[in-house]
């Protein structure tokens, strides 16, 4: 899987930009604030239709203008492909496949398979639950890219219910045997959505933990055992080997008993307080939380090894290694990690890299690599090694 040529017209900062790739690793100098993030932005959003930075698509159009466009040519064994998102200020996507616009975007979903690490991602460790089910939503999507309607699915039945509980709360006096009747089937309607939620979540961890651990222990030189532990919503008394092997119609019943014990609580608040929304992943280091942990660097080889593991089954399912954006990460590792990341990268990843300068980089390595200079939105060829 090769990225050979990105277009920007009017993303981010870039108001009519193309780049072509022209070696395995590419490093993109620059000064901060002139656009080195907002390029693989711009690549995040050709893999997963998905920016972890922004949640609204005006943000990622250039000021005042109308639409943005991404454009990529993608090298894959299967041949090359020409992908194309068009954003609209007013809402409305298009993308397109080899020329023609697709109806489903989940036909889109997984073209280009990606791995993005940034400093902000020791907010896995160290952020709110949200922060951990959005990196393994992401991640699922790219290995099975139905999971993006799944999710939407239980999304709308969630803010569907919501919008009721909402109204209970509102007029508690008025609730008669109709609404609750509605309730009722709007329960029965997250229990289903979000059982196939929690299945899928549970499934790709059982995939990368092994993955992560081998990672870990080979960083933290065998001195530390990570373990990772899903903590699904709702109450199940089971472990996660029976949760991998229960019956969907098992799962929805615990879903629905905790419902029962969350009803009083959810009408007076006017929100669901059960469901996969509410999950969340665990990380301890030795047994100990690992954001309780002491030392930030523990918390770093932590996201290292997450990284390396997502590269890893990534590559395993689709049979073709990802690319992989380190969006100003280098800077937060010291010595002996960088030297794990770059001997991990060497030439089997196709790796962007975003730096404010060369020093990180071993003279070595940055013989076969593309160096680009950014600023203010204009990429220009740097001086090679």
């Amino acid at each position: 899987m090769y990225l050979k040529l990105l277009y920007l017209r009017q993303f981010r900062n870039y108001f009519d930009q193309k780049v072509w790739f022209e070696a395995p690793k590419t490093i993109l100098l620059g000064n901060n604030a002139q656009g080195k993030s907002n390029l693989l932005e711009a690549v995040e959003l050709l893999s997963t239709l998905k920016s972890h930075r922004v949640s609204r698509d005006r943000d990622l159009i250039f000021d005042g203008k109308p639409t943005a466009q991404v454009t990529a040519t993608v090298e894959r064994d299967l041949g090359t492909l020409d992908l194309s998102v068009i954003l609209r200020s007013q809402g409305g996507r298009t993308v397109a496949l080899n020329g023609q616009s697709l109806r489903r975007h989940l036909d889109f979903l997984s073209v280009l398979n990606v791995v993005q690490f940034s400093s902000l991602d020791l907010e896995l460790v160290r952020g709110s639950p949200e922060y951990r089910r959005n990196w393994l939503d992401r991640l699922l999507v790219q290995l099975e890219p139905i999971y993006a309607y799944i999710l939407q699915q239980y999304n709308q039945v969630l803010r569907q219910r919501n919008a009721l509980l909402k109204f209970i709360k509102q007029n508690p006096e008025g609730i008669d045997s109709q609404k609750q009747e509605e309730l009722e089937l709007w329960n029965a309607q997250l229990a289903v959505a979000g059982t196939r939620v929690l299945r899928r979540r549970n499934r790709v961890l059982e995939r990368l933990v092994p993955l992560a651990k081998a990672c870990h222990q080979s960083i933290s030189g065998r001195t530390e055992l990570l373990d990772i532990i899903y903590q699904p919503n709702i109450n199940l008394s089971l472990s996660n080997q029976c949760l991998s092997t229960a019956l969907p119609e098992t799962i929805q019943q615990a879903f629905l008993q905790k419902i029962a014990t969350r009803a009083i609580a959810e009408k007076q608040q006017g929100i669901s307080l059960v469901g996969p929304h509410r999950d969340d992943v665990m990380f301890t280091i030795n047994q100990t939380l690992a954001r309780n942990y002491g030392s930030s660097g523990q918390q770093r080889t932590l996201v290292l090894a997450l990284k390396l593991a997502e590269l890893q089954l990534i590559e395993e399912v689709v049979r073709e290694p990802p690319l992989l954006l380190l969006d100003d990460v280098l800077a937060e590792l010291d010595l002996h990690r960088q030297n794990q990341l770059l001997e991990a990268i060497q030439d089997r990843f196709q790796t962007l890299i975003t730096s404010t300068h060369l020093g990180a980089f071993d003279a070595q390595w940055l013989k076969q690599t593309q160096i680009l200079s950014v600023e203010a939105g204009e990429i220009t060829p740097g001086n090679s090694w």
